[in-house]
């Protein structure tokens, strides 16, 4: 009897792991599916431009899965939150490294999210590839970090030369928040601004999270600058234009690329009238893009960072699709990309993981609307 037991739990033990392993599969998305992580803040305060982000990349997928995946496999994404957060990005690169084992990792958004990430992924010998950070520290953040967005050391230099020589602005006040991203583009501005001979007149800095500038702005103010710089995600922002307005700034002022979040205008209306900022210039759209984000999205604004994360997951595809999906072969790959022509840009990678290319356009709210400044 205590024999027949012993067999029949055997047998039970042997079904429950059989089932187990075919529940895992299942969960997995599909038996020998390619994974590819994304990180990004989904949540937060700059939610839309990650989820955004998030309907680029299944349109992408859905496009390479539908038209047979990577030699016969679909491309599963498991998509994370890294609320523009270090940590977040951390524990979820942590996550898609050493649990889910993806092939490759696109992020994050932000550059704290990018930077905490990198040294896990060169680690772990996993490429990873960011459509949104810009800081100039990944240039340097290892082997297998890559971007297909221009570096602040671009972008900086491009809005200094811009202040000075189109808008002819001497003093410049400077305003940033104190993450990665708004340092980053902040001190590559300041450096070349002072090159070309103009002045900083003052220069604030207060916490990502902060929701009250005044102190800072009340500083600004008593400088009478000719223009403040303000590098700034999404809340931080809508809070310092609204309060550049009540305390009586009267300076123009002229933002950076994180500024292209839609909220940031809808919620500022009159306060940021004739606010100017920078962002990448990419190419037209294709209406079949336009029309399949419009249909996921529902008819949401697109931002220059969809159509880029949408290119990084083409790019992979294509580079799996030739080298496989061994790390070091993508890794070798991808730097052999030249002129990749993707919907936003095209992309040539240096020996850094930089895009060679960079290019802006300034961006102007009047009216209620947004346009490219004159």
């Amino acid at each position: 009897m205590n024999r027949t037991l012993r067999i029949i739990a055997g047998i039970l033990v042997l079904f429950s792991f059989t089932a187990g392993c075919t529940k895992a599969k299942d969960e997995a998305g599909q038996g020998g599916a390619i994974k590819i992580g994304a990180v990004g803040p989904l949540t937060g305060e700059v939610a839309y431009i990650g989820e955004n982000m998030k309907a680029a990349l299944e349109l992408a997928r859905d496009e390479i899965n539908g038209a047979g995946g990577i030699k016969g496999k679909k491309i599963e994404i498991i998509f994370e939150d890294g609320k523009c957060d270090p940590k977040e990005a951390a524990n979820a690169g942590n996550k898609l490294v050493n649990i889910d084992k993806v092939a490759a990792i696109i992020g994050g958004f932000c550059s704290s999210e990018t930077l905490a990430m990198a040294p896990l992924a060169e680690k772990a010998k996993v490429v990873l590839i960011s459509a949104g950070s810009t800081n100039p520290r990944i240039t340097e953040a290892g082997d297998f970090i890559f971007r297909n967005v221009p570096s602040d050391a671009f972008q900086g230099v491009y809005a200094a030369q811009y202040v000075k020589t189109k808008l002819n602005k001497k003093r410049v006040a400077l305003l940033k928040c104190l993450s990665d991203w708004c340092v980053g583009v902040n001190d590559s501005f300041k450096a070349e601004f002072l090159r070309l001979g103009g002045e900083i007149a003052s220069e604030e800095a207060f916490p990502q999270d902060s929701r009250d500038l005044r102190s800072q702005i009340v500083k600004l103010k008593a400088v009478n600058p000719e223009l403040i710089y303000f590098v700034s995600y999404t809340e931080g922002t809508i809070v310092g234009l609204r309060q550049m307005r009540e305390i009586g700034i009267k300076s123009p002022v002229f933002g950076a690329d994180a500024w292209s979040d839609p909220k940031i205008w809808e919620s500022v209306k009159g306060d940021g009238e004739g606010a100017m900022y920078l962002e990448p210039a990419n190419k037209d759209y294709p209406q079949g893009f336009v029309d399949a984000m419009n249909k996921k999205t529902g008819g949401k604004v697109i931002n220059v960072y969809a159509p880029r994360a949408y290119d990084a997951l083409k790019i992979l595809a294509s580079v799996m699709e030739n080298a496989g999906t061994e790390t070091e072969s993508i890794k070798k790959g991808i730097y052999g990309v030249s002129d990749y022509k993707g919907i936003a840009d095209n992309y040539t990678f240096d020996g850094n993981g930089d895009i060679k290319n960079a290019s802006y356009s300034v961006r102007e709210f009047r009216g209620g609307t947004i346009s490219a400044a004159k």
